[in-house]
């Protein structure tokens, strides 16, 4: 399985998770997926509703981003196919807490943003048994 994306939405992404540095940035990816692919086509940036003291290594996203996130979604004909965030200062792997709260059909794009510079994105699915991860491509695309 891969994961599609434009440079310019990578790019939207590593943005988000340097202005929210040294808190977690989170948003909605937007797009198509079938049996072989995901394509992101939008992306829904978020603010961090977790409490102040633990933004810093965790990110919420509240019932009422989910149906935003859905919406959004849905007015332009698209699904929400995954959740994006940032690991300040750690790296993009996924943590026990990003497991424990993970539904196993999103894609997970995790990017690790050091010292408020963005330095990689890597895209995880956890897998159905919710035992761990597997890590997805990111196959960078251009617009046709």
């Amino acid at each position: 399985m891969k994961l599609e994306i434009t440079a310019s939405l990578l790019n939207k992404i590593h943005s988000h998770g340097e202005q929210s540095y040294p808190e977690e940035g989170a948003g909605f990816l937007l797009g198509r997926a079938d049996a072989t692919s995901r394509v992101v086509t939008e992306i829904l940036t978020l603010t961090n509703s977790r409490e102040d003291s633990a933004r810093h290594n965790r990110y919420l996203l509240t019932a009422q981003d989910m149906l935003r996130g859905e919406n959004e979604a849905e007015r332009l004909g698209l699904d929400v196919i995954g959740v994006f965030h940032s690991h300040p200062d750690h790296p993009n792997r996924p943590s026990e807490f990003d497991r424990e709260w993970a539904m196993p059909w999103f894609s997970y794009i995790i990017t690790s943003v050091h010292a408020g510079k963005a330095i990689e994105s890597r895209s995880w699915r956890l897998v159905d048994d919710r035992s761990k991860f597997d890590e997805e491509e990111i196959q960078v695309i251009s617009i046709q």
